[in-house]
């Protein structure tokens, strides 16, 4: 299915029924669109599905409708609460993946017009709760390619910090992340007007849930991405996971709890920029025309995993992992940042 989780497909979708299906959170791990990268880190996976767990039963409860059917165990799906164990599989309701037809110009999304239901919309549904010096939006608005008013602002917000959640999108199905326009996303995402206005309502409520479960902790969510579908009756479901720190930007006292630790180590090798280079060149085989990243250092891969299973705990406010409480954690993640500084 992707770089870091595995998808097994028990009853496929067809395009007027859901199918089952069950994801396999693997302990791999990627950054910059470049697939999985040399290392593993251990417990990475479960923690995931049971953060993801999490926040589809919460989303439950609230009645929004999702695709979550409950983590893996004894080959039957349960809720977290009848688990014995860690799992790292999920399962869920499957719909149709429709590529867009690639042209000479670029992608064919009109496809999407034609689908009365059962599919994913192409679409990441990104949610921005503050702007921080070198975030894309700014170079986006430089080019011409956003305004201020796309994202119901006036202008730049002081200090990087936003009044409110706002709403960026980018496509899901290229094989670059593509970002785009409000306009564009809704024109290619197959959605009417009033459809895509519900979608922005969903992805700003599932934010501020998901803001508000880690602010009890201490964490400050600072941004992340939601997919959605359209199921066999054309209702919206939120779909893939949500509220994990591969899906969401963590931070703690401005020290990152997110897959943004590994962006920073990674950020210093040379990999990386022969990455960025072959990037704005616009290569699209990242991994054959540039060499393999580095491996991570010992300490790095203990401790980023060891921060996955923490907020495991943290989040669900249940044991699950044999791992240090946050505050050590922390000290730890404090220092791999300082050594970074000092290189």
């Amino acid at each position: 299915m992707g770089s870091v989780k595995d998808l097994v497909v028990l009853q496929p979708p067809s395009p007027d029924r859901t199918g089952r299906g069950r994801f396999v959170f693997s302990d791999r791990y990627s950054v910059f669109d470049w697939g999985a990268m040399p290392d593993t880190l251990t417990g990475k996976g479960a923690s995931l599905a049971i953060i993801g767990a999490h926040f589809f039963e919460i989303l439950e409860l609230r009645g929004i409708a999702h695709h979550y059917l409950g983590l893996v165990e004894g080959d039957e799906p349960r809720r977290l609460v009848d688990l014995s164990a860690p799992s790292h599989t999920m399962e869920v309701r499957l719909v149709r993946v429709i590529p867009p037809r690639k042209t000479e110009e670029g992608y064919d999304y009109t496809v999407y017009r034609e689908l009365e239901g059962n599919f994913l919309i192409p679409l990441e549904v990104i949610y921005r709760r503050a702007l921080p010096p070198g975030s894309s939006v700014y170079r986006r608005i430089e080019r011409g390619e956003l305004r201020w008013e796309d994202l119901g602002l006036s202008g730049p917000p002081a200090d990087g910090v936003l009044p409110r959640p706002v709403l960026d999108f980018s496509t899901k199905l290229e094989p670059l992340d593509r970002y785009l326009a409000p306009g564009e996303a809704r024109a290619l995402s197959g959605l009417n007007d009033e459809e895509f206005a519900h979608l922005k309502t969903v992805a700003l409520e599932l934010a501020e849930l998901i803001t508000e479960r880690v602010a009890a902790l201490g964490i400050e969510n600072l941004d992340g991405k939601f997919e959605f579908a359209l199921d066999e009756n054309r209702n919206l479901m939120v779909v893939d996971v949500m509220g994990t720190p591969d899906e969401c930007r963590f931070s703690w006292e401005g020290i990152p709890l997110s897959k943004e630790l590994l962006r920073m180590y990674y950020r210093q090798t040379p990999w990386y920029r022969a990455l960025e280079e072959a990037k704005a060149r616009g290569v699209d085989n990242l991994q054959a025309a540039v060499p393999p990243p580095p491996p991570l250092p010992e300490i790095w891969k203990e401790t980023v995993a060891g921060m996955y299973q923490a907020l495991a705990n943290a989040i669900t406010g249940r044991r699950w992992f044999d791992v240090p409480e946050f505050p050590e954690i922390l000290g730890r993640i404090r220092d791999l940042v300082g050594s970074l500084a000092d290189t």
